[in-house]
């Protein structure tokens, strides 16, 4: 996508409507769109030649019977804008799945292509090489540095309202913060656990199975008053109509399917994106799922050599926002985005060698 255009409400719906179909005619746009725009046909026109000329879309065909699709080949990764989704409320959004869809097993994979692996390769920095090039005492200083950062986003992406000199108060001197709760507390501090687990046993995670999953969320959790293991209760996802898979059973095969899916994926940087968006997606256990989401990303990115996430500079609100499009129409542009941000974010911010 060209991200430097800037689009008018009307061609960010025309782009919406187009992203919710497999082909569509200008005539079948006007239609749609007049219930929420009035545009004449030169109008409709001169927007649609706009965006195939920004590359927003893409013009089959000549004429009348003219289709316009989205650029991306990949069904789960057109563009959808996140102001224009979002002013429909949860309940009204008739095009959203509200259920767990099995199929997307069978649509995510190749979220990216081998000239996007050929791009991310050259940027490539090896997160052993670094570590094992660096003064000890920077190291130690770069990871606590990253330890906190990783703890105090991660959480407040989850509601944590810990600021982050509060996170470093309470990691390097266990002081908690005037005014937060406990439960508070213990999400940043599991959070240093669960990293300092993943950095000592990363090899572990060159292979996913279950059993290292619960036990990082069982890290994640600890004193929280949070049930360990696969949820036997149905839940529900605040600002979404979606609801995940109810039966215990259900769950346990929707998290074999993940396991198997990301086992089978080749590139590292997929297969964390995969775990990224799934786990949260089938939502196993009763609370801390999309915590333990992003934890065992990292954990996969640090088993093939590959710099963990902090999330720093993440919008939170964007990252749920994110969060939530994938859970109604399995839709993985933005989150795929954010998370490529945060691994470039990765690259040039932590663990500097001197050139």
């Amino acid at each position: 996508m060209n991200e430097t255009i800037t689009l008018s409400t009307r061609q960010k719906e025309i782009i919406n409507i187009i992203a919710h179909s497999s082909g569509v005619t200008r005539e079948d746009i006007a239609l749609k769109l007049n219930n929420v725009f009035s545009a004449s046909k030169a109008t409709l026109a001169r927007d649609l030649k706009s965006l195939v000329d920004a590359g927003l879309i893409q013009a089959i065909g000549s004429g009348p019977s003219t289709a316009y699709k989205a650029v991306s080949k990949h069904p789960l990764l057109t563009f959808i804008d996140l102001e224009q989704y979002f002013s429909v409320d949860p309940d009204e959004r008739n095009f959203a799945n509200k259920n767990f869809d099995d199929k997307i097993f069978k649509l995510l994979p190749r979220l990216i292509d081998e000239t996007e692996q050929k791009e991310l390769g050259k940027e490539f920095r090896s997160f052993n090489e670094v570590i094992k090039n660096l003064d000890h005492t920077i190291v130690e200083r770069e990871l606590e540095r990253y330890v906190i950062e990783l703890a105090w986003k991660s959480s407040k992406i989850e509601g944590n309202t810990y600021t982050l000199l509060e996170t470093e108060s309470l990691i390097k001197q266990g002081k908690e913060a005037e005014g937060k709760t406990h439960q508070e507390s213990m999400m940043i501090l599991n959070h240093k656990e669960a990293f300092k687990l993943i950095l000592e046993h990363r090899k572990d995670f060159i292979k996913l199975i279950n059993r290292d999953l619960f036990e990082l969320h069982n890290v994640l959790t600890k004193d929280m008053d949070i049930s360990s293991g696969i949820r036997k209760q149905a839940v529900g996802i605040t600002g979404t109509a979606y609801t995940p898979l109810v039966h215990e059973w259900e769950l346990k095969i929707a998290l074999e399917k993940m396991i198997k899916l990301v086992n089978e994926t080749k590139f590292p940087l997929e297969k964390a994106l995969l775990i990224s968006v799934l786990l949260a997606y089938i939502q196993p256990f009763a609370d801390g799922n999309k915590r333990s989401a992003r934890m065992l990303a990292n954990a996969i990115l640090l088993a093939h050599d590959y710099f963990p996430l902090s999330y720093r500079s993440v919008n939170e609100n964007e990252y749920k926002q994110a969060m939530i499009i994938f859970y109604e129409t399995g839709n993985i542009y933005h989150f795929k985005r954010l998370f490529l941000d945060q691994y470039r974010f990765a690259l040039k911010t932590y663990f500097q060698v001197a050139k």
